[in-house]
């Protein structure tokens, strides 16, 4: 090993998490150095969040002005699949990552491409592709961001049937002709939206018994109405026993337990992520390889006063923008510290933490799928005494004039002693954009006679909090 270059912040992964870090390091005017084994910006930037709301734009769009008067005649045609690849293609940056390094080297960091791991105490050894090797070592803080990867299930044959994950199905460059899909949750019901409406015909085979299970069940009823209506077959309650691929192109064999069987040319597995920490070095500071890594609110580590875990690797919430928001503290707590005015008592930071309880999601199906805090099945379960109160999306003016028969619900999820907001969920074309007023009240902990002051807009669809109000007061 070469001798230690010393920097004030090592951040391990250079996704979305581990660049917020840096930004807010340097903007501090601490040195830091980021490691990264393969593209600068991560999951989300390549084979996540961006290239898959750019492949769901146009099947959205296309889908809203079809129940546009005087429009959805001249859209009844299908998708110009290469122009949405093309598209796909520029937001990746076709896959290479100079925009991102250029902002790097702008804000004064240093890029380490290579593998990492920790190296002990406040060091990281980084081991380039050309297998050079380099000591980083921290005066301040490691951060280690190296996020998930997709779980591919141990079934019989699955290896050899070579099976998409999220990253082939974002990224892939021609829509199969059959394409099976196991899980019911985000990538599962996005990618099914997004592959349906390019042409292929899709099969979701979902365990439970819907799909988005970490909504509210009418969620995941009302995307599973639609993508039936769009040709896409959904079955639940289904689970796989093995895969068989017909030699190295040939189509997929899904059985099912009790025997079915059911053909496909591509067959993407969904069911879930886990955390990329099996060879980071874990060992070296006492903590396990291939787990999660758990921190307090400052997203520290407990025990370890110098290293910290943001983003996806330590399972608080596996989105993107949550991710970003934990990088943000971690970087104003490693700041302040390393300017000697921060206790190591984080629980006294008051606004310095990582919140959990108000994690804004949007699921970019047709309909969109839209929630923050708590549903009320999870509210009960917390002992909350609740209420729910619903309201039809599409009897609200707004909606009717948004789209011809506009299908959707709405559900404020309220505590009775405090009267406040809990949950909010918005289903409906369009939903995405009401989701962050809803954050607000919930993070905020709005009284809700306060939010009757919040007047809506008419005629919008976020009239849908007059109607929910008026449904909680009779």
């Amino acid at each position: 090993m070469s001798e230690a270059v010393e920097y004030d912040v090592v951040v391990l992964g250079g996704g979305p998490a581990g660049e917020n870090v840096v930004d807010r390091t340097r903007a501090a005017g601490l040195s830091t150095a980021l490691v990264e084994s393969e593209l600068v910006g991560g999951e989300c930037s390549y084979w996540a969040c961006v290239p898959s709301k750019a492949l769901l734009r146009p099947a959205l769009a296309r889908a809203d002005a079809r129940r546009v008067p005087g429009l959805a005649g001249s859209v009844a045609g299908p998708l110009d699949a290469e122009a949405v690849f093309a598209h796909r293609d520029y937001w990746t940056g076709s896959w290479k990552d100079d925009g991102q390094i250029d902002w790097l080297e702008s804000v004064g960091a240093h890029v380490y491409r290579g593998h990492g791991r920790l190296y002990g105490v406040r060091k990281v050894a980084v081991t380039s592709p050309e297998g050079e090797h380099h000591v980083l070592s921290a005066r301040h803080a490691v951060v280690v961001a190296t996020g998930t990867r997709a779980v591919v299930p141990d079934l019989p044959g699955i290896e050899d049937a070579r099976p998409w994950t999220s990253r082939e199905a974002t990224s892939a460059r021609a829509a199969p002709g059959r394409l099976l899909i196991v899980g019911g949750s985000v990538v599962a019901s996005e990618m099914a939206t997004a592959w349906q409406a390019l042409g292929s015909e899709v099969t979701l085979l979902v365990r439970g018994s819907g799909l988005l299970p970490r909504m509210e069940p009418f969620a995941g009823e009302l995307v599973a109405e639609a993508l039936r209506e769009a040709g896409a077959v959904v079955r639940t309650g289904v689970a796989v026993e093995s895969v068989v691929r017909d030699g190295s192109t040939g189509p997929v064999t899904v059985v099912l337990e009790g025997g079915e069987t059911l053909e496909g040319d591509e067959l993407l597995v969904a069911t879930g992520r886990s955390p990329r920490t099996e060879d980071i070095g874990l060992d070296t500071v006492g903590l396990t390889p291939g787990e999660w890594i758990a921190v307090d609110d400052s997203c520290r580590v407990p025990g370890i006063d110098w290293l910290y875990a943001v983003g996806d690797v330590n399972h608080r919430a596996l989105l993107t923008h949550q991710g970003k928001y934990q990088a943000r503290i971690a970087g104003a707590v490693i700041a302040a510290r390393a300017a000697g005015n921060a206790p190591l008592d984080t629980d006294r930071w008051g606004a310095h933490a990582a919140d959990t309880q108000a994690l804004p999601q949007a699921v970019f199906t047709d309909p969109e799928a839209a929630s923050v805090g708590l549903t009320l099945a999870e509210a009960e379960r917390a002992g909350h005494r609740v209420r729910a109160v619903d309201h039809d999306l599409g009897k609200v003016s707004g909606a009717g004039l948004y789209a011809d028969g506009y299908r959707g619900r709405a559900r404020m999820v309220v505590d009775l002693d405090r009267e406040i907001l809990l949950g909010v969920t918005f289903v409906g074309p369009g939903a995405a954009e009401l989701l962050h007023a809803a954050t607000i009240a919930v993070a905020g902990e709005v009284p809700i006679e306060r939010l009757w002051h919040a007047v809506p807009a008419f005629p919008t669809i976020s009239e849908i909090w007059l109607r929910l109000l008026e449904d909680y007061r009779g």
